[in-house]
């Protein structure tokens, strides 16, 4: 009897194999999605943290299984500040970066630190999103390893005083004991308005003003409201001399390992993420105008373009000019 040395192959091996090799790559195709891991120190109703949603849902509609995108807020992965070397160490792989934190490294960047260089949130977007913004990314890209895919809105910063008082220019300031942040850039800050610029801790603020400590703190309006400086203090002036921005970034390494489609696909995810804050916390700005006035705050304007000539023209005194690059401030001035 002569037999076959050939393998006999019924449906029900052809079936297991095929279950096998199945089961096999299964790892393999869940290991190709790019990791996509978001730390964040808002709160969950902030709309810095409701922005990371809508750019999941961009990603998981446009590129369907090529991310796995993994939100982390409170700061709950990473401590404010501390994004940048996580991602250089390859721990993090998106993050949005203060220009505070970006000028640590790029110094030129600490221009947007400053009093009165961007005039709004319709201003930043122009200004980041045009040949000064590609000349800057580029810097931080060679310095900091990092590729930014998109600018966004912070929040516009206020004056909000003690006790009513007519503040028309920054001599009107003279004497206040205005909080700002402990660092000596915000401290240089808060002189060039015409105040007596005051460290103190965040937490402190609301019993500082209480007790008379300071007279007076800035902050975006929705930071008044949720700290509820509004109960301790009887004017809102709207001075807009911080235009604050963060930048959505990544780490150059994950962005060069994507391919084309995929990188116009996670920019495009990041702009809707900018997009959808920038919208919603202007609005947010406007209505609570209305709020705070509510709670018996006067809400008044002063000379603005006084206060943006004192504080510019101080800064071009200091030493905090020097690191930008030249013409940088008047081609911002020019951008309309």
């Amino acid at each position: 009897m002569i037999t076959s040395s050939k393998p006999i192959f019924t449906r029900r091996t052809l079936l297991g194999a095929a279950l096998a090799l199945s089961a096999s790559t299964r790892p393999a195709l869940a290991q190709s999605k790019q990791v996509l891991r978001i730390s964040s120190p808002a709160v969950p109703d902030d709309w810095h943290a409701k922005m990371w949603t809508v750019l999941k849902d961009n990603l998981d509609k446009s590129a369907p299984g090529q991310f796995d995108v993994q939100i982390n807020l409170n700061a709950s992965l990473f401590k404010q500040g501390a994004e940048p070397v996580a991602m250089a160490r390859g721990n993090l792989e998106m993050a949005s970066i203060s220009a505070f934190d970006i000028a640590k490294i790029v110094p030129e960047f600490s221009i947007f630190t400053a009093g009165y260089v961007v005039r709004d949130p319709a201003h930043l977007m122009k200004v980041f999103n045009g040949p000064i913004g590609a000349d800057l990314f580029k810097r931080v890209s060679e310095k900091m390893d990092l590729t930014v895919l998109s600018p966004l809105y912070l929040g516009t910063r206020q004056l909000n005083l003690r006790e009513a008082r007519n503040v028309r220019t920054p001599a009107d300031l003279k004497g206040v004991k205005l909080r700002m942040p402990g660092s000596k850039e915000w401290l240089f800050l808060g002189e060039a308005l015409g105040a007596t610029a005051t460290p103190l801790a965040f937490g402190e603020v609301y019993l500082g003003l209480k007790t008379g400590t300071i007279d007076a703190q800035d902050n975006p309006l929705p930071t008044v409201r949720s700290a509820k400086f509004y109960e301790v203090t009887q004017q809102i002036t709207l001075t807009s001399h911080l235009v604050d921005s963060l930048f959505i970034c990544v780490p150059n390494k994950l962005w060069n390992a994507l391919n084309p489609a995929q990188k116009t696909k996670l920019q495009s995810a990041a702009q809707a993420a900018a997009q959808f804050n920038n919208t919603q916390r202007i609005k947010d700005e406007a209505e609570l105008v209305t709020f705070l006035k509510t709670q018996g705050l006067s809400i008044t304007t002063p000379e603005v373009d006084a206060f943006r000539k004192s504080v510019q023209t101080a800064y071009l005194q200091s030493d905090y000019a020097k690191v930008w690059p030249s013409g940088l401030l008047e081609r911002i001035n020019a951008t309309r």
